[in-house]
C-alpha cells in the first residue's frame, strides 16, 4: 500500500490518486495528515504538500486539488521527455510536474465547465481543448504520467512487488438503426424511394426494393458478421441500440417492431447490450427514464450501460441524469470528429462532479477511435497507421482500447469499403506481443 501524506485530504485528492495509483498502476493508496503515522509506515510512501518532511518521495502540490469550485489556473504546457505536461514543480520535487493536479484537470473535464463555443449539435469540440491546442490529444498522458511516477516509486522501493496489468480491448457497436430499408414502414420507404430518384441515386433505389421484396439482404444488417467476430475473441462487444421515438435527429426503427426486439434479445445472448440515448433524451431526464424502462423490458434486466447519440455531452447534467437513474457506465466520452483521448486517459474512471465536489458511482469508459473520425484519412494506409498508432499508445501503458464502430460500417459499401480490415487490426492487436 502507498501511504500519502498531505496537509489536507480533499475529495479531489482521493479521486485523483486512486485513479493514477490504484486504477492505472494497481497500487492501493491511503492518506494521512498525521506526521507520526507517516513516519511509522514502513512501506511505500510519499508526501504531497508544499515542502518535504524529510528524504521521502516528495511531489510538490499545486493548489488545484485543495480548491473548491472553478478558478482560472495558469496552464503553461511544456514538453516533458516524450510527452507534455503542465503545473511545473521545480527541482525539489521527485517529478518535474504535479501530475496529480494536471490529471485532475483532464479527468474532471474542468475545461468543459468553462465558457466555450459549441458546434451545431451543442457539443464541446476537440479544438477547444488544451490537448488539441498543444498537440497531446493522441497520447493517454494521464497514464503516461502515472508510469513516470511508477519509475520513481520503483527506484525508491525496489523490494516492493508492483503489480502489472494487461492491454485489453472493448469494441463498441453503435446501432442508430439496425436496417437501412427493412422495418421502416411503407410511407418512409416510398418517400425514400422518391428522394433516391430525385437525387439520381438509381442504384440505391434498385437496392431498396430488392431488399423490401426479400431478394437481397439489407446492407446495414451486418449482425451475423459481427457475432462471428465476437466468437473469435475473448473480449466482449458492447452494443448500443437506439430505441427512442422518431425525431429530426433520430430516425431508427420503431421499438414496437417485433423483429427489432428479437434482434436486440439475440445480441444480448452473446454481447453486452446498452442504451443509445436519443438526442432529446440527453437533456430530458423524463424521456431518458422512458427509454431506460423500454430497454429493461427488452433485455429483462437492469440497464447498466448507455451511450449518447452524436457523442453529445452536457456536463455535468448529462452525467447527473445517469447517476440519478442508477445507470452505472457511460461510453460517450470521446470526440465524434477527432481521434484521441478526450479525458487524457485510456483507463475507465469515475465521474467527478465539480459543482458538488464528489466522486459519483458513474464509471466513464472513454473511447479513442470512431469510424467517422477515420474517414478524414483518405487512404487505407493512413487509416491503418492512425489506428496502429493509437493502439501502440494504449499498449505502452497496458490500457484499455475502446473503438466505436457502427453496424453499417461493416456493410463494405462506399466509404466503408475497408473498415472490416480496420476492425480486424483492432481485434488482432490483443493477441500481439507488446
Amino acid at each position: 500500500m502507498l501511504l500519502v501524506y498531505t496537509h489536507k485530504i480533499t475529495p479531489r485528492i482521493k479521486f485523483t490518486f486512486k485513479h493514477l495509483c490504484t486504477r492505472i498502476l494497481g497500487i492501493p493508496v491511503s492518506f494521512t495528515t498525521t506526521i507520526e503515522e507517516f513516519i511509522a509506515h514502513d512501506s511505500c510512501k510519499m508526501s504531497y504538500t508544499k515542502q518535504p518532511l524529510g528524504k521521502e518521495v516528495f511531489v510538490r502540490s499545486h493548489d488545484l486539488l485543495f480548491e473548491q469550485g472553478l478558478s482560472d489556473p495558469d496552464l503553461n504546457v511544456n514538453r516533458w521527455e516524450d510527452t507534455k505536461c503542465f503545473f511545473f514543480n521545480g527541482d525539489k520535487s521527485a517529478i518535474a510536474y504535479d501530475i496529480f493536479a494536471a490529471s485532475f484537470y483532464l479527468l474532471s473535464r474542468y475545461e468543459e465547465y468553462l465558457p466555450h463555443v459549441k458546434d451545431e449539435y451543442g457539443r464541446y469540440e476537440a479544438h477547444e481543448s488544451l490537448a488539441y491546442r498543444y498537440k497531446f490529444l493522441k497520447q493517454p498522458v494521464v497514464d503516461i504520467w502515472a508510469y513516470k511516477f511508477l519509475e520513481v516509486l520503483k527506484a525508491n522501493y525496489p523490494d516492493y512487488d508492483f503489480p502489472n496489468r494487461k492491454y485489453q480491448i472493448k469494441p463498441i457497436i453503435d446501432v442508430p438503426s439496425p436496417y437501412d430499408f427493412r422495418l421502416k414502414g411503407l410511407i418512409r420507404n416510398l418517400g425514400g424511394g422518391i428522394k433516391d430518384l430525385y437525387a439520381f441515386r438509381f442504384k440505391r433505389f434498385y437496392y431498396r426494393y430488392m431488399v423490401l421484396f426479400g431478394l437481397k439482404r439489407d446492407p446495414h444488417d451486418t449482425f451475423k458478421y459481427i457475432l462471428n467476430k465476437q466468437k473469435q475473441t475473448k473480449f466482449r462487444f458492447h452494443f448500443f441500440f437506439l430505441i427512442g421515438d422518431y425525431s429530426t435527429y433520430d430516425k431508427g426503427v420503431s421499438v414496437y417492431r417485433k423483429n427489432f426486439v428479437a434482434l436486440i434479445k439475440s445480441m444480448a445472448d452473446y454481447c453486452k447490450v446498452g442504451l443509445k440515448v436519443s438526442y432529446f433524451a440527453i437533456e430530458d431526464k423524463a424521456i431518458l427514464k422512458k427509454e431506460q424502462k423500454r430497454m429493461e423490458g427488452i433485455i429483462n434486466t437492469s440497464l447498466t450501460e448507455s451511450r449518447n447519440s452524436f457523442s453529445k455531452l452536457n456536463l455535468p447534467d448529462s452525467y447527473r441524469n445517469l447517476v440519478e437513474l442508477e445507470i452505472q457506465e457511460d461510453y460517450t466520452m470521446g470526440y465524434a470528429n477527432e481521434i484521441g483521448f478526450r479525458a487524457g486517459t485510456c483507463t475507465p474512471f469515475f465521474f467527478y462532479d465539480l459543482d458538488y465536489e464528489i466522486q459519483t458511482p458513474l464509471r466513464i469508459n472513454p473511447y479513442h477511435v470512431n469510424d467517422y473520425a477515420l474517414l478524414k484519412y483518405t487512404s487505407l494506409l493512413d487509416k491503418k497507421e492512425t489506428i496502429q498508432y493509437i493502439i501502440n499508445q494504449v499498449k505502452r501503458v497496458n490500457g484499455e482500447f475502446i473503438p466505436v464502430f457502427h453496424n453499417y460500417t461493416f456493410s463494405g459499401l462506399g466509404q466503408w469499403k475497408d473498415f472490416k480490415e480496420l476492425f480486424n487490426i483492432i481485434l488482432d492487436s490483443a493477441s500481439d506481443e507488446k
